[in-house]
């Protein structure tokens, strides 16, 4: 027996600060537009915020948003846990969407299991890939079309875990930075724009902003115990989208060597080397790259290196752990299909030969 127990809209949380969207509400408008897509459903995206945040709406559907759901208030200008709260907790109980996406920001990472203990629905946090399957639990004949699969690495990244709330209403969930593709604008998509009353009226937020001070944010690469980068041999910037869905499948940052930042595959915030980010993982794995002695001196103190390269004289063969010769664009997918199946990483060099 099959069941399927909503037919709502895919959201994403579009966070926002001054006027200014942030990236990780944009990298989860791909992954939302997909899960939309496969669901045969509209992909929504939650704007809340102070006056003079409509100017984002259009932003938001060349992204990929068919609605943008807009809440100004002055309540809402500064971020704080209980106006967010009520406002989003409205908004799901008078929409009912089936799947709410949040980046995992310090705002978001506050906010989601806020609003899911309000809705009395699961969460799974900082997440590194989504997507949509069926699922029968065990010693059952029921099986749950089409719900989302919430993977997450665990126990130190020693473990991928799917996590899948079947019967929790909406599917939600956090997603780490950094690990999808951010989506090409079209300019020429225009959402349908929802304005919704905050309905605040009585509610005193429990702290006074006084100032507001913000910083750019950056990939956090010395924190990241995987990293997966790309270098000249990736080809071209479309091909750079396997080195993000290699990293999303094992719960990995994603790096790069400065001749993909020079050919425009990826911006300069994910150098890695002598003119970038030194790295310490406890995995690297280098897809195309040559290993030039100035990328090598960023990532030479990686506990473990896996060389993937058409090139069998290339010099990173000579210090990597693990070397694959092939076509990057052959290897990576074998890869992902292997470690999705539940094979090792390290398991992944004789067979891929």
């Amino acid at each position: 027996m099959i069941e399927r127990y909503r037919q709502g809209d895919v959201w994403v949380f579009a966070e926002e600060d001054n006027g200014r969207l942030f990236d990780a509400p944009i990298e989860l408008m791909g992954k939302g537009r997909e899960l939309a897509d496969e669901l045969g459903v509209s992909l929504g995206a939650v704007l809340l915020g102070g006056r003079g945040t409509e100017e984002l709406v259009n932003r938001l559907g060349a992204y990929g948003a068919d609605k943008v759901y807009l809440v100004e208030d002055a309540k809402l200008r500064h971020y704080q846990t209980a106006p967010y709260r009520k406002v989003m907790a409205d908004l799901c109980n008078r929409f009912k969407p089936q799947i709410v996406l949040f980046g995992a920001t310090s705002k978001g990472r506050d906010l989601a299991p806020s609003v899911a203990s309000a809705l009395g629905c699961g969460l799974a946090a900082d997440c590194t890939d989504l997507r949509i399957g069926d699922y029968q639990p065990k010693r059952s004949s029921k099986v749950y079309n089409k719900v989302l699969f919430q993977i997450r690495p665990m126990l130190g990244g020693n473990v991928i875990a799917t996590v899948v709330n079947y019967k929790s209403w909406p599917q939600m969930a956090t997603v780490r930075e950094g690990v999808m593709v951010m989506p090409a604008p079209n300019a020429h998509n225009k959402p349908e724009l929802i304005r919704y009353d905050a309905g605040l009226e009585g509610l005193v937020p429990p702290l006074r902003i006084v100032e507001s001070r913000g910083q750019k944010k950056t990939p956090d690469l010395q924190g990241a115990r995987v990293v997966v980068a790309g270098g000249a041999g990736v080809g071209t910037r479309e091909n750079f989208k396997l080195i993000w869905e290699l990293a999303n499948c094992i719960g990995g940052a994603v790096g790069c060597s400065r001749a993909a930042v020079d050919l425009g595959f990826i911006d300069k915030d994910y150098l890695i080397g002598q003119t970038g980010t030194p790295i310490r993982p406890a995995l690297y794995i280098a897809c195309g790259i040559s290993g030039a002695d100035q990328h090598r001196a960023g990532m030479e103190e990686s506990a473990r290196v896996v060389a993937i390269n058409i090139d069998p004289q290339a010099p990173i063969f000579s210090f990597a752990d693990y070397g694959i010769v092939g076509d990057l664009t052959e290897v990576i997918p074998r890869m992902i299909k292997a470690i999705r199946a539940g094979a090792r990483v390290e398991s992944l060099g004789k067979r891929l030969k």
